[in-house]
């Protein structure tokens, strides 16, 4: 369970960029591993506090998309996406590379010491209640931002950047700090995952995590609030029941559930759901409807 909510902090986070203002990032799983390194090294080697390692952990993310975020945003659609995925491969590379990450071995034995000195977070339930917690926030947080008058600009932005343009909006200014938001909370769902864990590796930048974080998003429906959340937990619902049974053979089966997605409800489960109840109620307006 601390794991989905991770997850679906992450798609979350995914979603704002892509539901909200139409930017896809073939490289989101740079920022969050790249904030569970972080995380996971000054709590395990530099002994912080672990509200620290996850305000350090937002930092990076936040910080490393707006290095990505002021090179990428000149561009749009799929070499927007190119350079996203391109800038994540060099985050790969060093964090293979540097001697305080670990290498193939990553970061092993991170502590989860106690929030503010008094909560312990050893105990599994204490750190579950602190994992729902935060999942709330971001989640109201990302609910005000999209109402906001700033979220309402990102969604004409998606809809017709042209117009925002003519109407006087710095266009390439609103999709930046979208980007960094995006980024420094997938940044919070690598440090919360890193201590949930209690270590970070490869697999947290590799680029197949930023596909994953796609499915989720698609999978649940893009540009809804719950659909991410619905997605990862999916996602990760499958992963843990299906590897002690089929192997291998889960990234085959989620792959086939990606392609079924995209051809029979593009809209994803909750984007299908609110379709058919927005049917069911024009249908009971009409005259004559029942």
């Amino acid at each position: 369970m601390m794991k989905a909510l991770c997850f679906a902090i992450f798609a979350c986070a995914f979603n704002l960029l892509l539901g909200f203002t139409g930017l896809l990032s073939f490289g989101h799983a740079a920022f969050m591993g790249a904030a569970a390194y972080a995380t996971g090294w000054l709590v395990r080697s530099a002994g912080w506090s672990p509200e620290f390692g996850l305000l350090a952990g937002v930092a990076v993310g936040g910080g490393i998309g707006l290095l990505v975020g002021l090179i990428a945003i000149r561009r749009e659609g799929i070499y927007f996406a190119m350079i996203t995925l391109a800038m994540a491969q060099m985050v790969y590379f060093v964090c293979l590379q540097a001697p305080f990450t670990g290498g193939e071995d990553g970061l092993q034995g991170v502590p989860r010491g106690r929030l503010f000195g008094l909560v312990p977070l050893d105990d599994d339930l204490s750190m579950y209640f602190v994992v729902l917690a935060i999942f709330v926030l971001v989640f109201l947080a990302i609910m005000r931002i999209v109402h906001s008058p700033y979220g309402q600009v990102l969604k004409a932005i998606r809809e017709n950047e042209p117009r925002a343009v003519s109407l006087g909006y710095h266009v390439n200014r609103y999709k930046l700090l979208a980007f960094v938001l995006s980024t420094a909370i997938a940044g919070l769902a690598g440090s919360l995952k890193t201590l949930v864990l209690g270590f970070a590796t490869l697999s947290d930048v590799h680029w197949s995590l930023s596909g994953e974080v796609v499915l989720m998003t698609l999978l649940g429906g893009m540009g809804t609030f719950a659909g991410p959340v619905i997605g990862a937990f999916t996602i990760i619902g499958l992963q843990n029941f299906l590897a002690d049974r089929v192997g291998s053979w889960v990234t085959v089966i989620i792959g086939g559930i990606f392609v079924v997605c995209v051809l029979a409800f593009r809209r994803g489960i909750v984007g299908e759901l609110l379709a058919w109840r927005q049917r069911r109620l024009k249908g009971s307006t009409t005259p004559g409807g029942h």
